[in-house]
């Protein structure tokens, strides 16, 4: 992170610590993130789970772009569980950033990448094709407008490798959130499956870049040969809501 970073243009988040978890958070009402202390891979929120039902589609990514890092747990749970896998993360918030060792975020190393940078810049001028697109950009005031706009969403298809897929958590109850559905099933030619988490505001919208005619996504109990026991049990229940989605007709 450059020295030159105006740090007085950012909200400073808070840290609340209980006697098991840690939370990042920007008011009393909106919890960023949130990490089990004695378990602090692990995905403590469904819509992060469901998000995780990209392993549907790819169970081996080579790589993966994120927008926003937050308290890091989809980096964490990725950098843990997809070995193999090379991660950036792309944050705005340079106080978010220097957190990142309260909520024991990796240190940047040959697969894993933080970068501060506005993500629609980043994603604008990347030359770089990503397996998977994450976006959770929320800040204090909910999701950022250059977030949600169509030339982002075309952005995020451009920089996706052929059959790759790009993952977007939405607040369901916002005003605009039919809107930008609507610009995301334009811009990927209605290859979209959105997904509600139960219990909660959060629905999880999957986009793919150029959705093979003969598409065929199975599921079973038995876990895959590529996911961990420990990952499985975390995201399980999630992928099986992802699947029975994907079997119907991409619709918003």
């Amino acid at each position: 992170m450059s020295d030159t970073v105006n740090t007085n243009a950012y909200e400073m988040p808070v840290i609340q610590e209980t006697a098991s978890s840690k939370s990042m958070v920007f008011s009393d009402i909106d919890i960023q993130s949130r990490m089990n202390m004695q378990r602090p891979d692990e995905l403590q929120f469904e819509y992060t789970r469901l998000m995780m039902g990209v392993l549907l589609f790819n169970a081996q990514p080579q790589s993966i772009l994120m927008v926003g890092l937050g308290g890091g747990s989809l980096a964490k749970f990725c950098y843990k569980h997809l070995p193999h896998t090379h991660i950036t993360v792309v944050e705005i918030n340079p106080h978010v950033i220097a957190m990142r060792q309260s909520f024991l975020i990796p240190d940047d190393d040959e697969r894993f990448h933080v970068v501060q940078m506005d993500a629609a810049d980043f994603m604008a001028d990347t030359e770089k094709k990503f397996d998977l697109v994450f976006v959770d950009g929320f800040d204090q005031h909910g999701m950022p407008e250059q977030l949600c706009s169509t030339q982002f969403y075309s952005d995020c298809r451009r920089v996706l490798a052929a059959g790759g897929l790009a993952v977007a958590n939405l607040h369901r109850l916002n005003a605009y959130r039919d809107i930008y559905v609507d610009r995301i099933e334009a811009v990927f030619d209605g290859a979209l499956w959105v997904v509600n988490a139960p219990g909660t505001t959060n629905c999880v919208v999957f986009a793919m870049n150029d959705l093979p005619s003969e598409r065929k996504i199975t599921f079973s109990k038995t876990k895959p040969a590529a996911i961990s026991e420990e990952a499985w049990d975390q995201i399980f229940p999630s992928m099986a809501r992802v699947f029975l989605a994907s079997q119907e007709k991409p619709t918003s």
